[in-house]
C-alpha cells in the first residue's frame, strides 16, 4: 500500500485468528492497523483514530456490521467501510451497498481480494480527503440563470453570434454534433430576442413520420385523412410572432420541405386538406447534425430552402474541442442534480475532473449530463471519485490515451507561456523521460527504440528548448528587478 501519508485501518470481527490474519496481510509502512472484537470499540476507535478505513464482520455482536456502517456513515458520509463475511441474505449485500459500504467482501475469497481492495478504499479516503481540503479554490461558479455553460474561446464566439442573431428576424442555421446543445442554442436566440415574450416550439423533424410532420407543422382540416376527426391547428399558427425551432430539420421530407420554403418566402401556408391560405409572422430556426450541403447535392434537400435557412449560421464545436468546459458543465450538472432533490451536495474530486477532462465524449454534452445522474446515483459518499463515473475505465488503452491527451493539452500550454515550438517542448520532456529512467545514452536510445546517433540530434532539441526556456525567466526576472 503506497499512500503519501499514514493511514489508520480499523479491523473489527469475532475471530481472534482472522484479526491477527488480516493484520498481517494488510501490514504496510504507510498504514496503522488497530484490531478489536467489540463493535462498540470500532466505532470509538474509528471516530478517536480519525480512521481511513473499517473493515467489519456482518456477523459482530452487539451491534452487526450493517448497523455498525449505518453509524459511521451519520458522522461521516464519506467513510471507508468493507464489510465481509458468511452473507446468507442478498438483501443484506444491497442494504450494505445501498447506505454506502464501499465493497461487501465473502468470507472464502477475502484471502485474495482483501489487500487489492482495502488499497482501492485507502486510495479512496485519500482522494476524498483531499478533495475536502481543497474544496475552497478559486474556480468560479456559473451563474444559475445563465442559459448556456461554457468559457471556452469557441464558445465565447458563439455567445456573440447569438447576441447579433436575436436582435434581427433572419432564419438561423445551427450546425454540429448530436449532443452539442443545438436547442440550448436555439432557445436561447429567442430568449434575447424581440419574440422573447411570445410562444416558442421545438419541434425534432426525425421524431415524427413523414405523414405526420406536415399536419403537425401546419394543421389539417376535418377529414382531410382517415383519423382527421376535427380541425387541427398547426405549430405555425400556434406560435404566430413567435419562434418555431426545428430540429434535425435534415431528416426533413422533400415534400414537407417545399412548403416550408413557401412559408419563409411568403409567410403564407394552407392547413392539410384545405383551400384557406393562412399567414403566420414566425421565425425559423434549424438545426442539423448532417452536413446539408451533401444532401443537396445526393438530392435529399432543397437547394432553395438551404439558402433561405442557412442565412446566419451558427456551428457549435463538439465538446472533445473545448475541453475548458468540462469541468464546468460537469459541476452545473452536479448542482441541478442538487436542486432537482435528485441528490445530496456532492462535489468532483480533482482526479475524477482529470477523468473527465480526458474522456473523448462521442455523445457530447448530453452525455456528460446522464453521466453525472448515474454517477449521482452510484456513488458512496459525498464526493465524486474516478471509480464512481459509469464511463468504460476498463481498458486500460483508453485509460493511457485519457492521460496522453492531458500530457499535450499541458505541453501545448506550456510551449505557448514558454515561446517554444511544441513539438520541441514534447520531444525534450520524452528525452529527459528516458535519460532519468536508464543510466546511459544508449540505454536511453534503447527505450526509446531509436538508435544512439538518432539520440544525439534529439538532445540537441533538448538544448534548443532549454535556453529559450532560461532566456524567458531572466527577461522576466529583468521586468520585475527594481530600477
Amino acid at each position: 500500500m503506497e499512500n503519501i501519508q499514514k493511514q489508520t485501518v480499523i479491523v473489527a470481527d469475532n475471530d481472534p485468528d482472522f484479526l491477527e490474519w488480516s493484520s498481517k496481510h494488510l501490514e504496510a509502512d504507510s498504514v496503522r492497523i488497530f484490531t478489536t472484537s467489540s463493535p462498540e470499540e470500532a466505532l470509538i476507535l474509528f471516530k478517536e483514530k480519525k480512521a481511513d478505513l473499517l473493515i467489519a464482520e456482518f456477523g459482530l455482536q452487539p451491534l452487526d456490521g450493517v448497523s455498525l456502517l449505518k453509524k459511521i456513515r451519520l458522522s461521516n458520509p464519506n467513510a471507508m467501510v468493507i464489510l465481509n463475511g458468511l452473507v446468507s441474505s442478498t438483501n443484506a449485500v444491497i442494504e450494505a451497498m445501498r447506505i454506502g459500504a464501499f465493497d461487501v467482501l465473502r468470507r472464502e475469497s477475502i484471502n485474495f481480494e482483501l489487500r487489492q481492495v482495502a488499497e482501492r478504499a485507502l486510495q479512496a479516503a485519500d482522494q476524498m480527503r483531499l478533495a475536502d481540503e481543497n474544496a475552497e479554490d478559486d474556480f468560479a461558479e456559473q451563474p444559475n440563470d445563465d442559459l448556456i455553460i461554457g468559457r471556452s474561446p469557441a464558445m465565447q464566439d458563439v455567445y456573440k453570434l447569438i447576441g447579433r442573431v436575436a436582435r434581427a428576424d433572419a432564419p438561423v442555421l445551427i450546425t454540429g454534433e448530436s449532443g452539442v446543445g443545438k436547442e440550448v442554442v436555439s432557445n436561447a436566440i429567442h430568449k434575447f430576442s424581440r419574440r422573447s415574450k411570445e410562444e416558442y416550439v421545438a419541434i425534432n423533424c426525425a421524431a415524427i413520420p413523414s405523414n405526420l410532420l406536415e399536419s403537425e407543422l401546419f394543421g389539417h382540416e376535418k377529414g382531410a385523412f382517415t383519423g382527421a376527426v376535427s380541425q387541427r391547428v398547426g405549430r405555425f399558427e400556434q406560435c404566430d410572432n413567435g419562434t418555431l425551432f426545428l430540429d434535425e430539420i435534415g431528416d426533413m421530407p422533400l415534400e414537407v420541405q417545399s412548403k416550408l420554403l413557401r412559408v419563409l418566402q411568403s409567410g403564407e401556408f394552407s392547413r392539410v386538406g384545405g383551400n384557406q391560405t393562412l399567414h403566420s409572422d414566425v421565425r425559423i430556426l434549424a438545426a442539423t447534425n448532417k452536413r446539408l450541403e451533401e444532401e443537396v447535392e445526393n438530392g435529399l434537400f432543397r437547394e432553395d430552402l438551404f439558402y433561405r435557412l442557412n442565412v446566419v449560421r451558427i456551428h457549435i464545436p463538439p465538446l472533445r474541442r473545448r475541453v475548458e468546459d468540462v469541468r464546468q458543465l460537469a459541476e452545473y450538472f452536479l448542482r441541478k442534480q442538487t436542486e432537482k432533490g435528485k441528490s445530496r451536495p456532492m462535489k468532483f474530486s480533482a482526479d475524477a475532473i482529470g477523468v473527465l477532462e480526458g474522456y473523448h465524449w462521442p455523445g457530447n454534452v448530453r452525455e456528460l449530463e446522464n453521466l453525472v445522474e448515474r454517477a449521482c446515483v452510484l456513488a458512496s459518499g459525498n464526493v465524486l471519485l474516478p471509480a464512481d463515473l459509469p464511463m468504460d475505465q476498463s481498458n486500460e488503452l483508453d485509460a493511457e490515451a485519457s492521460s496522453l491527451a492531458r500530457a499535450a493539452r499541458r505541453i501545448l500550454t506550456s510551449a505557448e507561456k514558454q515561446d517554444v515550438s511544441a513539438f520541441d517542448l514534447a520531444t525534450a520532456e520524452i528525452v529527459n523521460a528516458a535519460l532519468q529512467a536508464t543510466r546511459t545514452e544508449a540505454e536511453a536510445a534503447n527505450l526509446l527504440g531509436i538508435e544512439e546517433s538518432e539520440l544525439k540530434k534529439l538532445l540537441s532539441v533538448r538544448e534548443k528548448v532549454a535556453p529559450a526556456k532560461a532566456a524567458k525567466k531572466k527577461t522576466a526576472a529583468t521586468k520585475s528587478a527594481p530600477v
